[in-house]
């Protein structure tokens, strides 16, 4: 029976490619042999070429993308400037811009900052006041005392953790990851699933059609539907040339009763609990808040499944602590946040930059991609410049080797700035944090690369002074055991290898 659906799944994933495929060969070939045809023709595509060329340079975008699109347009200027503007300029992303937007305003209400809240933290902690202002009241996402933090590596824990707070749930239970694939944990959170939805607790799932692209039968939300759970599939893959196709949800949300919510690297498939090797040990970091701040991670979800079924819902219906307030003690300050590709907003990479920028003793990344825009590459090497203790690891056992190689490429110039970079030696690092100081950190679901900085949906958790604070630096330390360090010798290249790596650089914005 497995064998069928997996058979029936090959077919539909190779057709939807081959169509794609066919749409871009057919569009083309009409082009070039129009333009050899007609002089006029081809004269014309070009003027529009250079005309695009000319728009993409004065748009307020990343120049790296810029770079990319003039490059590829520019290179074949016959089709380039067309393809730019049937790919790039569709009414589907003006759409979606316009609902965010229309959900935001709607969800604005119910994510008010308490006043005591912030005027403690600016007495406590006035240099991280401009952290707290933008994510506030520039991004609109409150900063929260009465909240728990729980610091959890590797994806087993986090699975161990979830499964206990799963069977806790009274009210709902809303998840939201990038991939869903059936196995030893989903099959585990699955079974919690169908007994709550049974009994009478309200189960929401949704997952990303393009993480799910090869490992979920299709028309897999039925199946969810049947067992009385709720099911939204993100952005559906179809075989039709789109921009929209790159902005795929890529956040791991886990709310029970909006009370406790999950976040971090680990998705609900096996090779993030090590339930089998993929690419050696997989190394991963997710973090659970109990508390008020939970309920911003609750409203990011609620969003998102307002987007996706074209909904209104009545978010105060799920709002937690509203007949009692919250008893949960406060460990230091925690503020969730969470970052869309609509806007001209990144949200996520500023997280990061101000806290490279604001780092005063030491720095520890981790991540599994380093593919980053000239802007995040200066602020990490100044910091290193300046005395901070900057360190990154990323993995030794790569998934994909062309990203791996990229990442590769920026250890030269970060070393020779002064930044330690590591590699994890068993296997693939997954995890997403930043530690700082002894004072603050953020574990979240946001890589060091173009594709998450600018195109996903994203989300994390920014803390000051909580406890998993230390627990992240801590883990971090340890991990460094077990780490081999990159020296400028091990980034000696032979010349082809350095001009393949420049090369891909050139198209990092695209991987």
């Amino acid at each position: 029976m497995q064998k069928k659906w997996v058979r029936a799944l090959l077919r539909r994933r190779v057709m939807v490619a081959l169509l794609i495929l066919m749409q871009l060969s057919l569009w083309i070939y009409l082009i070039i042999l129009g333009g050899r045809r007609s002089s006029l023709i081809s004269g014309l595509c070009s003027l529009i070429s250079i005309l695009v060329a000319v728009s993409i340079i004065n748009k307020k975008e990343k120049p790296a993308y810029k770079l990319t699109w003039i490059f590829l347009i520019l290179s074949v200027p016959v089709v380039g400037g067309l393809f730019y503007l049937l790919f790039a300029r569709q009414s589907s992303a003006r759409w979606y811009k316009r609902e965010i937007e229309k959900t935001r305003e709607r969800a604005r209400p119910f994510l008010t900052q308490d006043g005591e809240t912030m005027k403690s933290f600016l007495e406590e902690a006035p240099e991280y006041a401009h952290q707290v202002r933008y994510l506030q009241g520039y991004a609109g996402f409150p900063l929260y005392r009465r909240t728990a933090t729980e610091y959890l590596t590797p994806g087993e824990e986090k699975f161990r953790r979830l499964l206990e707070e799963l069977e806790k749930a009274e009210k709902y239970i809303f998840l939201e990851y990038f991939i869903v694939q059936e196995g030893v944990m989903w099959d585990a959170v699955l079974q919690i699933l169908r007994r709550k939805a049974a009994s009478g607790v309200e189960v929401r799932v949704m997952y990303d059609d393009m993480g799910c692209f090869l490992i979920l039968p299709a028309g897999y939300q039925k199946k969810l539907e049947s067992m009385g759970i709720q099911c939204v599939v993100f952005n559906p893959f179809r075989p039709v040339l789109s921009a929209i196709q790159n902005n795929r949800d890529h956040r791991k949300i886990a709310s029970i009763d909006g009370k406790v919510v999950f976040t971090g690297g680990v998705n609900l498939a096996d090779e993030y609990i090590n339930a089998f090797e993929k690419y050696g040990h997989w190394k991963d970091a997710s973090i659970m808040l109990k508390g008020e701040a939970a309920w911003s991670m609750t409203m990011m979800f609620l969003q998102m499944w307002d987007l996706c079924r074209r909904t209104q819902t009545d978010y105060e219906a799920y709002r937690p602590w509203r007949e009692e307030p919250c008893a949960v003690p406060s460990d230091g300050y925690v503020q969730p946040y969470a970052d869309s590709p609509m806007d001209a907003e990144n949200v996520g990479e500023h997280v990061y930059l101000q806290m490279i920028n604001g780092a005063r003793d030491y720095l520890y990344i981790n991540t599994p991609y380093l593919i980053v825009d000239d802007n995040m590459l200066s602020a990490l090497r100044l910091a290193a410049k300046s005395g901070v203790d900057v360190r990154i690891v990323t993995p030794h056992r790569w998934d994909k080797r062309l990203v791996h190689l990229t990442t590769r490429s920026y250890y030269r110039e970060l070393i020779q700035s002064g930044v330690r970079v590591y590699e994890y030696s068993k296997g693939f690092l997954h995890s997403k944090t930043f530690v700082s100081d002894d004072r603050t950190a953020t574990v979240g679901t946001i890589n060091l690369d173009f594709r998450s900085l600018y195109l996903h949906f994203e989300c994390g958790v920014w803390m000051y002074g909580s406890s998993a604070v230390a627990a992240v630096k801590e883990d971090y330390l340890k991990t460094l055991e077990i780490c081999q360090e990159i020296t400028l010798e091990d980034c000696k290249n032979s010349w082809f290898m350095r001009l393949f790596q420049e090369v891909l650089r050139v198209f990092a914005p695209l991987m």
